[in-house]
């Protein structure tokens, strides 16, 4: 278990675009980050460690998204960069581009899911809210799916 939460998620978000839309292109984030490939650091970068405040991380992520918009608007979207992590490390900026795109989507999704674990709203409006159900409704109806996710396998526990 990775220990994912809302927070986390913004904390591993800022510290790889920060890293794909800085270092891989020469332009280093200008503050110390957890190296990708420092096991002990990369094992915190989903949670917020206890020492960390959601300050820390948001705001962090906002001088991210500064830094990424100067490396952006400076360099055509042709720009090589190398990202030594991949199998094929010679990139350009547009690659970056929808990676980063595609993970800070991705990570949104993961973090609907989350926030709809804590707040009970589906869909993007505070209006879509099960005000119909209580607790109980919402106990039995995760009863009912775990009893239908099992019923093929009578051998799961």
């Amino acid at each position: 278990m990775t220990g994912t939460n809302l927070l986390g998620l913004v904390k591993h978000l800022s510290i790889w675009e920060a890293r794909y839309l800085g270092e891989v292109f020469g332009r280093p984030f200008p503050e110390a980050l957890p190296r990708w490939d420092d096991v002990q650091a990369s094992d915190t970068e989903m949670w917020a460690t206890e020492h960390e405040t959601r300050e820390e991380i948001t705001d962090r992520y906002r001088r991210v998204w500064q830094h990424s918009d100067a490396t952006i608007t400076a360099l055509p979207v042709d720009a090589p960069g190398h990202v030594p992590w991949w199998p094929r490390p010679q990139v350009k900026l547009f690659n970056i581009l929808v990676h980063v795109l595609t993970e800070t989507s991705r990570h949104a999704g993961h973090a609907d899911i989350l926030r709809e674990q804590l707040d009970g709203s589906a869909g993007t409006v505070a209006a879509h809210v099960d005000r119909e159900h209580d607790a109980s409704f919402w106990q039995a109806r995760r009863a009912e799916i775990e009893r239908a996710a099992k019923a093929p396998d009578p051998t799961i526990a």
